[in-house]
């Protein structure tokens, strides 16, 4: 095992709030502490990397990711600039000429902000891209746009979901989906190593895959989940691997489990992308009362409350993670009388035990949210959902009105009522931007749902191992015994952040073991120079070497 000793810089950690140095051996952090203290332990036997003031950090964790689509989304057209149809007919003209032969991808279209909402039809994308098929996703993957010729060679017409202009989401998304990706082995494999690739980048050490056999097949998790072993060739972000498929029974839920075994993949639960209702985006989320902007609609449910508790029964008496995909306050409404059902079967004891979620969670109110902390039922969330889609004149104003889209993705209330919290980003929903979503968090539209910087870097660190089951209780942390998995930032300032607008710039009470985090309101967000997992080099920038030299 290497020894190595990083030093002058600035170390998160809870065990010195003011460490400025930390030494790892191998795949263990071995000690942090002082600047002089580093020195004298200084020998023969160790590296030293000089991190001329950087910042050492846990690695991010993302609980939420669809690694597959996200290595697609990094290589499509970018429609997430787009403000009209127009936009994006030009964008798709544009490419077409750049692009290899096939199906055209373009991804992150968002209508609700466009002066006027009016879709590019099948007709306009065919002549648009001469002929060549297009599939275009909206930015919630919930449904897309597709050309005239794709819809044909997909029968599109004979299936729900295809509104005969284009537009197409349920069942008819799905088919022209998965036949625009056209997924062999090894374009499946580059998409998958592009994105983790790219999640190194950005810090990430774990990303929480939410497959399901309507997002991708067993095959592709599998593969991803050895792309994504801590001992695989290439040392990529580590893999937590779910699997959203509805059971009825444990007898069930073993012969899936057994089933994923036998194709290579052991999961962390059946959870995830197991679909409740849909987005708001999309008017799909289940809402007790209709949309403001569609009064003759209140979204789709998918599942019952007796299909939610006999999957939450059937996992609960395996030990095993369960959990749902919702969104709207119609779908959290099916969720908890499930649980409440479910408990009744089983006990509340072994709810409790199963470390159940739910995804995204946007609309709970206080019931719901005394329901969730009952059954210990944690929470995925993405911060970033309310900075794009937030606010007086964002899309969940115009969705749901002012008065409801105020009480969306209430982080500081999921706190105060001690539900468990791990944050995400829906890649390819939201970007892989970890800080982005840790500054969201701390600046939420709404003051009274705002948490502190600390909080939000705990949700998207430590509580993500958490959530995940993680046996070594100092992952997502640094200090001796935890494991070497940390991100190196360059950063301009180092403060304590609050989520009332009250900035200190710097602690100065040792007691408060409060560790700083980089400013946040600086105009530039910190930039990865190293990335390390278990002792790995997921990723180093250019301008960042750690030399062989001993000391």
């Amino acid at each position: 095992m290497s020894l190595t000793m990083y030093r002058n810089g600035s170390v998160y950690s809870a065990a010195d709030p003011f460490a400025t140095a930390m030494l790892v051996d191998g795949d263990v952090v071995a000690w942090v502490g002082s600047e002089h203290a580093a020195a004298s332990l200084l020998d023969s036997r160790m590296r030293e990397v000089n991190l001329g003031g950087a910042l050492v950090a846990p690695g991010f964790v993302d609980s939420h990711v669809h690694v597959t689509e996200t290595g697609l989304a990094l290589d499509s057209v970018d429609l997430s600039g787009a403000r009209s149809a127009r936009d994006v007919l030009d964008l798709v003209a544009a490419a077409v000429a750049g692009t290899p032969a096939g199906v055209l991808l373009g991804h992150g279209w968002d209508n609700a902000g466009w002066a006027d909402a009016a879709l590019p039809t099948a007709e306009e994308l065919d002549r648009a891209a001469g002929g060549r098929e297009v599939y275009l996703a909206r930015v919630d993957v919930h449904s897309g746009i597709v050309s005239g010729s794709l819809a044909a060679r997909c029968g599109l017409a004979a299936l729900p979901g295809w509104d005969g202009a284009g537009l197409l989401s349920g069942a008819a998304h799905a088919a022209a989906r998965d036949a625009a990706r056209n997924l062999d082995p090894t374009r499946r494999m580059a998409a998958q190593q592009r994105a983790l690739r790219h999640a190194a980048a950005n810090g990430y050490v774990g990303l929480a895959e939410m497959s399901a056999p309507h997002v991708g097949s067993i095959e592709d998790l599998a593969a991803l989940a050895a792309l994504g072993a801590v001992d695989a060739a290439e040392a990529l972000p580590e893999i937590l691997p779910y699997w959203g498929q509805l059971v009825s029974s444990a007898g069930e839920a073993r012969a899936v489990l057994a089933g994923l075994s036998a194709a290579g993949v052991d999961v962390l639960g059946l959870a995830g992308d197991i679909n409740i209702d849909g987005s708001l985006g999309s008017r799909s989320a289940l809402l007790r009362s209709p949309y403001t902007d569609a009064p003759g609609t209140s979204g789709t449910a998918h599942l019952d409350a007796g299909q939610v508790a006999a999957h939450f029964a059937a996992t609960s008496e395996l030990g095993l993670t369960g959990g749902f995909h919702v969104i709207g306050d119609g779908a959290m409404e099916v969720a908890v009388q499930g649980l409440e059902i479910a408990a009744r079967q089983v006990g509340i004891e072994k709810i409790r035990a199963a470390g159940h979620r739910l995804e995204h969670a946007e609309m709970v109110d206080e019931a719901a949210m005394a329901a969730l902390a009952k059954y210990a039922v944690g929470v995925s969330v993405q911060p970033a959902f309310d900075a794009q889609w937030g606010g007086a004149d964002g899309m969940y104003a115009q969705r749901l009105g002012a008065e409801r889209a105020l009480t969306l993705n209430p982080l500081a209330r999921f706190y105060g009522a001690g539900v468990p919290l791990f944050f995400g980003s829906d890649a390819p929903v939201t970007p892989l931007n970890p800080w982005a979503s840790v500054r969201a968090a701390l600046n939420h539209h709404e003051p009274s749902s705002r948490i502190s910087a600390r909080a939000a870097f705990i949700g998207h660190t430590r509580a993500g191992w958490r959530a995940a089951k993680s046996e070594n209780p100092f992952h997502g942390q640094l200090g001796p015994g935890a494991p070497a998995s940390f991100a190196i930032w360059d950063v301009e300032q180092l403060m304590v952040q609050v989520a009332d607008d009250r900035v200190t710039s710097w602690s100065t009470d040792p007691r408060a073991r409060t560790p700083l985090l980089p400013a946040l309101d600086t105009g530039s967000d910190p930039r990865c120079l190293q990335t390390v997992h278990r002792g790995r080099e997921l990723y180093a920038s250019e301008d960042f070497s750690t030399p062989e030299t001993a000391a």
